[in-house]
C-alpha cells in the first residue's frame, strides 16, 4: 500500500492540474480572433473548446480518486459533472451559431441558460474537490498563487457570462466556509474567494 506521504503528494499534484486546467481552459475566449476562420463558419477556438469538459473533468476526477471519497462525494461530482457538460456544451453551441448568425434565441442559450448550467456544476465539482481537502494541511505560497487565479476566473467568467450576482453569492458563502475551515486546506477557499468577491463587488460597484 503507498505511503501516506506519497498519496499526500498525488493528491496535491493532482488538484493544482485541476485548478490550473480550470484556469486555462475557462479563458480560451482570449484567443485573439478565435484564432481565424473555420469550416462551416465557425472559428477554430470553437473546436478547441471542444476539449474542455475533458481538460477539467478528468483531472478532477482523478483529484478525487486520489482521496478515495464517499459515494456521496462521487454522487455530488457525478452531478455537477453532467452540468457542467451540459451547459459548457450548450454555450459552445448556441456561441458558436451566434457568432456566425447573430439572434435572441442564440444570446439566450449562450448568455443565460448555457453560463448558468455550465457554472452550476462548476459549484457542485467545487464541493465535491473541498469535500476531499478535509484535515490536509493548509495550503504552500503555490497553492495560494493558484487559488487566487481559479478566483479572478470565477469572476472574469461571471462578469462575462452575466452571471455576477450568483457569482459573487458563490465566493461570499465560499468566503465563510474557507473561514470556518481555517485550519486545513479548505482554508484555501479563501484564497479563492476573496479575490473573486472583490473583482465582483467592485463591478457591481462601478456599474
Amino acid at each position: 500500500m503507498p505511503a501516506a506521504g506519497m498519496l499526500t503528494r498525488v493528491y496535491g499534484r493532482r488538484l493544482a492540474l485541476t485548478a490550473s486546467a480550470y484556469v486555462v481552459a475557462h479563458h480560451l475566449g482570449l484567443l485573439p480572433g478565435g484564432l481565424g476562420a473555420a469550416p462551416a463558419g465557425t472559428r477554430w477556438a470553437d473546436w478547441i473548446d471542444l476539449l474542455v469538459p475533458w481538460l477539467v473533468l478528468v483531472p478532477a476526477a482523478l483529484t478525487l480518486a486520489a482521496d478515495r471519497p464517499t459515494q456521496s462525494t462521487w454522487a455530488i461530482f457525478g452531478a455537477g459533472a453532467v452540468l457542467y457538460a451540459s451547459g459548457h456544451g450548450i454555450h459552445l453551441a448556441a456561441n458558436s451559431v451566434g457568432n456566425a448568425d447573430p439572434s435572441p434565441t442564440a444570446h439566450l442559450w449562450d448568455e443565460q441558460v448555457g453560463h448558468l448550467v455550465w457554472y452550476a456544476g462548476v459549484v457542485l465539482i467545487g464541493v465535491a474537490l473541498v469535500r476531499t481537502m478535509a484535515e490536509r494541511p493548509r495550503p504552500g505560497a503555490g497553492g495560494w498563487a493558484l487559488a487566487a487565479a481559479v478566483g479572478l476566473t470565477w469572476a472574469s467568467n461571471a462578469v462575462g457570462g452575466g452571471t455576477e450576482p450568483l457569482s459573487l453569492a458563490v465566493a461570499v458563502v465560499a468566503s465563510w466556509f474557507g473561514w470556518r475551515c481555517r485550519s486545513d486546506l479548505r482554508v484555501v477557499l479563501l484564497g479563492i474567494a476573496i479575490p473573486a468577491a472583490v473583482v465582483l463587488a467592485l463591478v457591481a460597484v462601478a456599474r
